[in-house]
């Protein structure tokens, strides 16, 4: 069989993300070093990750990036070929295996087959539609996340969810897995061989998880359907899981499925299923109290522009040199299901289109080539189809599982390799975190920072101004890296002037409509709307509003904003409490 093989990189660091199943009474020292797994109850094994030195880490995302931009062009002659391609080996066969790279191989196309050698990062195999992909070696978080398709072997560890989001394909894990392995799986086949960690198939809707080993607490957490086989210890399950035996016939289909002798169920394992019972509706979380309208906007030293003269309203999203930025005529990304909402018909007025066309909007599904594509759990399947037609994309923090630096970046190398080059990238988090979105957002180079004001905190949007303000000024100074906000609300051209003076670069909020020609007059008079502020008070772009522009038109508003009330006209004597 003929076989293709990739060009790889010499380790040289020799600090990289690895992963190792601990026991909370070792040192990590000890665990690194002794071979103490055998014997040991797996329910007490904690996973633990040596995060890579700071220096280490642009090393291996770029040259995380430089094996995905190297496969791109060979999968798919290899597909055609019927040959391997090969991580970890040079051209002349001998093993350079990975250490710590992230974000490899993601949307695996069909008929595609790699082999890698070593310890691989996190988001690996990620989105993929076919072919089949093994790894000798461990793997890090997020294996075959949002898989459709592919067939992934890991021959030894993999890390915290293994198979997330997997509709269909299969995986399979020789030597354990960490917490929330096939968490919110809808279909598909996941296998692990060896101890499991916490909340096993949580939140998973269908599909079938086998694991021969013992499983950690909170097996089935929420989940809604599928089936569970373990054939090892497993503690009781939650409140709405049911713990029973096999019956004779699903230990013949199962493993029927499995075809691998050394995989097959016992007849006595046991099966989690979902206990039907009472479907509650859920009453939400708290909602923001108000708007923006009890901030008035107004220029002491300036006298108002003539009505006729030009005004800047142009924003950009993505200041670095490095990125192909995004223009959009007022500070303003609308929110939109669908791109395919911001085409104009053909019976449209030529004005229609010209407005709609100039216009990015942060969509869902069918971005256009300017729009931004808002990636969480709803739509994470749709990523490889969606995302290379995109002008940029958003990742949405609220919607996604919690991550760290090193799985945060694997997931980004992943998405980056199926995007176009240089597009813009957008964090979007909760208010009440605004600090740790600011960070993470700098941390990872993000072009833009945004933070969504209905995130059932309750915060207002005034009250989120001064939190903006002083975590910008903390954490975002020095770097390119932009604020922005999520409203709930549609915003008018006063809201874009008061939230561009209080240091908000963009503002994101929904269309107050569905209908195309009206989100394109809603745009236009949005516009309208914002010159006519700046002419008012004496301004001719938006980079000239300032905070001191602003003023509290009542007494709440200045006591949570910290801005000057007007009369009064200075901040309520609390802001300058100690």
């Amino acid at each position: 069989m003929a076989t293709l093989m990739v060009m790889t990189f010499s380790s040289c660091c020799s600090q990289r993300p690895s992963i190792s199943l601990v026991h909370p009474t070792k040192k990590a020292t000890e665990a690194k070093n002794t071979n103490w797994r055998e014997g040991l109850n797996s329910s007490l094994f904690v996973w633990w990750t040596q995060p890579p030195l700071m220096a280490d880490v642009s090393e291996v995302v770029k040259r995380s990036m430089n094996i995905n931009e190297k496969l791109g062009p060979r999968l798919k002659a290899a597909a055609e070929q019927n040959a391997i391609l090969r991580i970890g080996w040079t051209n002349a066969g001998d093993p350079v295996p990975k250490n710590g790279e992230l974000g490899l191989c993601p949307a695996l196309p069909e008929g595609a087959r790699l082999r890698a050698l070593g310890v691989l990062g996190s988001w690996v195999a990620a989105f993929g539609t076919g072919g089949s992909f093994t790894i000798q070696g461990d793997a890090g978080s997020f294996l075959g996340a949002a898989n459709q398709g592919t067939t992934i072997v890991c021959e030894r560890m993999a890390g915290h969810y293994t198979g997330y989001h997997m509709e269909t394909g299969s995986i399979t894990v020789l030597d354990g897995t960490g917490d929330d392995t096939g968490a919110c799986m809808s279909g598909g086949t996941l296998v692990v061989r060896g101890a499991s960690g916490a909340r096993i198939g949580g939140g998973m809707s269908g599909g079938l998880i086998v694991i021969h080993g013992d499983v950690g607490p909170d097996p089935g957490a929420g989940m809604t359907g599928g089936r569970i086989v373990i054939n090892g210890r497993c503690p009781s399950p939650p409140p709405g899981v049911v713990l029973r035996p096999l019956a004779k016939k699903e230990v013949t289909e199962i493993n029927k499925l499995l075809d691998d002798e050394s995989l097959h169920v016992p007849s006595d394992a046991v099966c989690l299923t979902v206990q039907e019972g009472l479907l509650v509706e859920r009453a939400g979380f708290a909602v923001s109290s108000g708007d923006l309208g009890q901030v008035g906007l107004l220029n002491e030293d300036k006298a108002p522009l003539r009505p006729y003269q030009t005004v800047d309203t142009v924003a950009l999203i993505g200041l670095d040199e490095e990125v192909q930025s995004l223009a959009l005529p007022l500070p303003m990304l609308p929110l939109v299901e669908n791109g395919t909402t911001m085409n104009a018909g053909k019976d449209s007025a030529a004005v229609i289109g010209d407005v709609l066309n100039r216009h990015p909007a942060m969509v869902s599904q069918s971005p256009r080539a300017v729009d931004v594509l808002l990636i969480g759990m709803d739509n994470l399947l749709d990523v490889a189809k969606e995302l290379p037609s995109a002008g940029g994309f958003a990742l949405d923090l609220d919607r996604l599982p919690a991550m760290n630096a090193e799985q945060l970046d694997g997931l980004l190398v992943a998405l980056r390799s199926l995007a176009k080059e240089r597009v813009p990238v957008i964090f979007v988090e909760a208010i009440s975190r605004i600090q740790a979105l600011h960070t993470k957002a700098a941390y990872h180079g993000a072009q833009l920072a945004m933070a969504r004001i209905e995130d059932g905190s309750g915060i207002s949007e005034a009250a989120s101004l001064p939190m903006t303000g002083r975590s910008k000024k903390e954490h975002l100074a020095g770097t390119t890296t932009q604020s922005g906000l999520l409203l709930g609300f549609s915003a008018s051209g006063h809201d874009l002037a008061v939230l561009m003076a209080s240091g908000v670069d963009v503002v994101s909020c929904a269309a107050p409509m569905a209908e195309t020609e009206d989100i394109a007059y809603w745009l236009k008079g949005t516009q309208d709307d914002l010159g006519d502020e700046l002419r008012r008070v004496g301004l001719s772009s938006i980079d000239m509003l300032d905070r001191k522009h602003l003023r509290a038109l009542d007494h709440e508003t200045a006591a949570v904003s910290g801005l000057r009330l007007a009369g009064y006209g200075r901040p309520l004597p609390h802001w300058f409490a100690r």
